[in-house]
């Protein structure tokens, strides 16, 4: 048995005809109901990320000047996740260098010769561990070449077993697909086919006769 030819057709006639049917506030309600639940699925759905911080700070030892440490720290700060560092740190972690290199970003700060290092895992405690671990390796690495560069780096803060996900929950996810969903409704409505207006009546013009007709009265 094989399908009738004209039956997509049909279906696209029969789908624009419900979309003119349509009012226009329909198509927004839905685009917000349905993107809503999109959202808070994916929220629901999603595996838990937490995150943990650790801060070492860049010291200036007698020989050296100040304004030197800075400058350190923001280089030390680019070579936190390269291999060299995450090397040792991956002993030290309990997880395989690509995981540490996936989950671990630094940030430094202009105004102070401090570096921030923050990993992010499923796990709260793996993820206090693997940035303890990445601040340890650095600063070994960097108080190697002390003698050198006269500037000593020091851990000024330990990362701590975060107690809450950093990742959205599924409120907040659920908001965002409501707008974003109404986002697309409202597109979708300024698209959407127009009904076609109705013609305009037209006034009868009497033929010749009718007229004869009517002068022969008058």
């Amino acid at each position: 048995m094989t399908d009738n030819p004209d039956r997509p057709a049909e279906w696209a006639r029969w789908a624009l005809a419900r979309a003119r049917a349509l009012p226009p506030w329909a198509l927004l309600a839905a685009g917000v109901l349905l993107g809503g639940m999109l959202g808070s699925a994916y929220g629901g759905l999603r595996t838990p990320q937490y995150t943990a911080t650790s801060y070492v700070i860049a010291v200036p030892t007698k020989q050296s000047d100040p304004a030197a440490a800075l400058g350190f720290a923001q280089a030390y700060g680019r070579v936190a996740t390269q291999l060299a560092v995450l090397g040792d740190a991956q002993v030290w972690a309990g997880v395989p260098v690509p995981t540490l290199r996936e989950s671990v970003r630094t940030a430094t700060s202009p105004d102070a010769p401090m570096v921030a290092v923050t990993a992010t895992s499923t796990e709260p405690d793996l993820a206090a561990d693997i940035a303890n671990a990445v601040s340890r390796s650095l600063t070994r690495h960097a108080n190697d070449s002390e003698d050198s560069t006269h500037v000593e780096l020091l851990q000024f803060s330990r990362a701590i077993e975060p107690t809450e996900a950093s990742s959205a929950s599924a409120a907040v996810t659920g908001l965002v697909g409501a707008s974003a969903g109404g986002l697309l409704g409202g597109l979708a409505l300024l698209v959407r086919p127009r009904r076609a207006p109705e013609p305009a009546p037209t006034a009868s013009v009497p033929g010749p006769a009718t007229a004869a007709v009517f002068r022969g009265q008058l």
